[in-house]
């Protein structure tokens, strides 16, 4: 499976904010649409990073409550790992378990055109797995009569 088949399925929404939105404020965005990440875009829609609840934690953490009113920007995680669509989801799996993150931008052109999550690979391969079950079973019973 590729990732072309998870934004078919899925849809190509990615929530986006500017570097300067202050941390409160991405906050506030990622509660609206109940996402644990949004994709940091500069002039011309330029990936310019990433930042994910993880970010917010751990700048909590270092720097106490004063980082909510800091930019986005002081928290974000500026090398952008991407994908493209003609990518394999099991290739797109292996890169997240190594690199320990749970969201990749999808990139066709240089253009941004979805994100895929962990989530989204693994409900991929939980559906992958029911097909092979089913095909498995039919095979059986049908072998047997």
């Amino acid at each position: 499976m590729r990732i072309i088949d998870l934004i078919r399925s899925k849809g190509d929404d990615v929530v986006t904010v500017e570097p300067e939105l202050t941390v409160r404020g991405l906050l506030a965005v990622l509660a609206e649409h109940h996402i644990g990440a949004a994709v940091v875009t500069g002039p011309d829609n330029a990936i310019v990073g990433i930042v994910s609840e993880r970010d917010i934690v751990r700048a909590l953490a270092s720097h106490g409550a004063a980082i909510l009113s800091e930019h986005v920007s002081a928290i974000m995680t500026a090398e952008v790992k991407t994908c493209r669509l003609d990518t394999h989801v099991e290739e797109l799996a292996e890169a997240m378990t190594e690199g320990r993150f749970r969201h990749m931008p999808v990139l066709e052109d240089g253009r941004l055109v979805g994100i895929v999550s962990i989530g989204d690979v693994v409900k991929s391969r939980i559906t992958e797995l029911e097909v092979e079950r089913d095909s498995l079973s039919t095979y059986i019973r049908t072998a047997s009569t």
